[in-house]
C-alpha cells in the first residue's frame, strides 16, 4: 500500500507501507506456492470482496462462484504437493476476503473431501471424489446435534441400525454448514448394536431426509446452516466408511479443521487491520487524517501485533503438521489463542471507525460480527482451554 507523506512537502516521495503480514511469513513458501497464492488473491479481489457484503446482508450463497472456485485447483492442497503452511495461508487469504466463503471451503474440502481421502473405500472415492474436488457437487459434515454440541462424543443421539446390506438411520443434526444445498453429508451416527460411532456418505435426496435453514443469524450469514431431520433413512452398506470405528477417528479430522479455524482467525485480523488502516488514512477529523492521532495508531499497532502473533503461532503449528507431530492440545491452544486475539482485533477496528463501524457496507461491521461464530465453532474457546488445561496438568476438568 502506498500513501502520501503529510507535511505538504512535494519533494518527499510516497512511502510504501508494510503489508499486514508483518513478518513476511509468505516468504517461506516456494515459488509455485507463492504464485498460486497470488492467483487466489487476485481471484477473491475480483470475484469475492466486492460482493461479499451483499451476500452477507441478503443471507445468499453465491452458487455461481463454485465452478470458478473449483477451477483454481486448490482442493486438499497438501495432497497435490503444496505445504501445510500454504494450506493455512490459503484459508487466511479466503477469510481476508470473506469468512463465510472460507468456512464453506473448510467444511467442504477440509472435512468432507479429506474424509473421502482418509476413510473412504476405493469405490467411494471413485464415485464421489472427482466431482467433490472440482465443486461439481458439495458436501457437509453432520456431527453436532440439537441437544449435543461440546458433549456429542458421549451424548450422540442419532442412531444407525443395520438390516442386511442397509443401515436405517434416525435422529437429528443442527448447525450443519452447507446443509441446505449439499448433495452429500458426511453423517455420524451411533451403531445401535455396538455403541460405536459410524460414518456414512449420505445422499441428501434419500427419502426421510429433511433439511431446513437456520434463520436470523448475526454471524457468517452467507453460510447456509441447516437443521437436519433423519427419519428411517436407508443408507446402503457401500456408503459406510469402514475406516471409522470410534470417535477417536473423528478427532483426527477435528484436529486438522481446528487448526484451519486458527488460520481463518488470522485472515479476519488481516482484513480488520487493512480495512481500518485504509479508512483512517483517508478520513479526516479536526483538520487532519485520523491516522495521525496517537490513539488510532495505538489501536492499529495492537491489531497488527495480535495478527502477527497469531500468524506466527499458526506457522509453527503448520510446521508441526508437516512433520506429523501436531497434537490435539496444540490445535486447541492455537484455535483458542488466535480466535481470542481476533475478537480483540476486530473490536478495536470497529470502535476506531465509530458509527461507520456498525454498517455492513463499510466491511468492518461484517468482519466484527463474523468473528463471533469463528470464536465458537470447531470447539468453543472454553472447551479448547480445558483441552489445553488437561494437557498441562494431567487432570481433566471436562465432565
Amino acid at each position: 500500500m502506498t500513501v502520501k507523506n503529510e507535511g505538504g512537502n512535494p519533494a518527499r516521495r510516497p512511502r510504501e507501507l508494510p503489508g499486514a503480514d508483518f513478518l513476511d511469513i509468505e516468504s517461506q513458501l516456494d515459488d509455485r506456492e507463492r504464485a498460486k497464492l497470488a492467483e487466489v488473491r487476485a481471484f477473491v479481489a475480483e470475484h469475492v470482496t466486492p460482493y461479499a457484503g451483499h451476500w452477507w446482508t441478503a443471507e445468499e450463497f453465491p452458487f455461481d462462484l463454485l465452478p470458478k472456485l473449483g477451477a483454481l485447483g486448490v482442493s486438499t492442497p497438501t495432497r497435490h504437493g503444496y505445504s501445510t503452511l500454504f494450506h493455512g495461508l490459503l484459508i487466511a487469504e479466503l477469510a481476508r476476503a470473506d469468512a463465510s466463503l472460507a468456512t464453506f471451503f473448510m467444511i467442504h474440502h477440509d472435512l468432507f473431501v479429506e474424509s473421502l481421502h482418509d476413510f473412504g473405500t476405493a469405490g467411494q472415492r471413485e464415485r464421489y471424489l472427482a466431482d467433490a474436488a472440482a465443486l461439481r457437487t458439495t458436501g457437509a459434515f453432520a456431527l453436532t446435534e440439537p441437544d449435543h454440541g461440546s458433549d456429542v462424543a458421549k451424548g450422540m443421539a442419532t442412531r444407525a441400525r443395520r438390516e442386511g446390506d442397509t443401515w436405517v438411520i434416525n435422529g437429528a443434526k443442527r448447525w450443519i454448514g452447507n446443509g441446505t444445498f449439499c448433495e452429500h453429508l458426511l453423517l455420524w451416527a451411533l451403531d445401535e448394536d455396538t455403541g460405536e460411532v459410524r460414518g456414512f456418505v449420505l445422499d441428501t435426496s434419500l427419502p426421510g431426509v429433511k433439511t431446513s435453514k437456520i434463520e436470523q443469524k448475526i454471524s457468517l450469514r452467507t453460510v447456509q446452516n441447516a437443521d437436519i431431520l433423519l427419519q428411517g433413512v436407508r443408507v446402503p452398506e457401500e456408503d459406510r466408511f469402514p475406516g471409522i470405528d470410534s470417535f477417536a477417528d473423528i478427532n483426527q479430522l477435528l484436529r486438522s479443521s481446528r487448526i484451519m479455524v486458527g488460520w481463518l482467525a488470522v485472515g479476519q485480523q488481516l482484513a480488520a487491520f487493512e480495512v481500518l488502516r485504509a479508512y483512517v488514512l483517508e478520513r479526516e477529523q479536526f483538520g487532519r487524517p485520523l491516522a495521525s492521532f496517537q490513539l488510532i495508531q495505538q489501536k492499529l499497532a495492537t491489531m497488527l501485533g495480535n495478527a502477527t502473533a497469531s500468524m506466527a503461532l499458526m506457522t509453527q503449528i503448520a510446521h508441526a503438521q508437516s512433520r506429523g507431530t501436531e497434537k490435539m492440545e496444540q490445535a486447541a491452544l492455537a484455535k483458542a489463542f488466535a480466535t481470542e486475539r481476533m475478537r480483540e482485533t476486530v473490536a478495536l477496528g470497529r470502535a476506531a471507525m465509530g458509527g461507520n463501524g456498525i454498517v455492513a457496507d463499510q466491511r468492518m461491521a461484517k468482519i466484527f460480527a463474523d468473528a463471533e461464530a469463528i470464536y465458537t465453532y470447531e470447539g468453543t474457546y472454553d472447551i479448547n482451554q480445558l483441552i489445553v488445561g488437561r494437557a498441562a496438568t494431567g487432570i481433566s476438568a471436562i465432565a
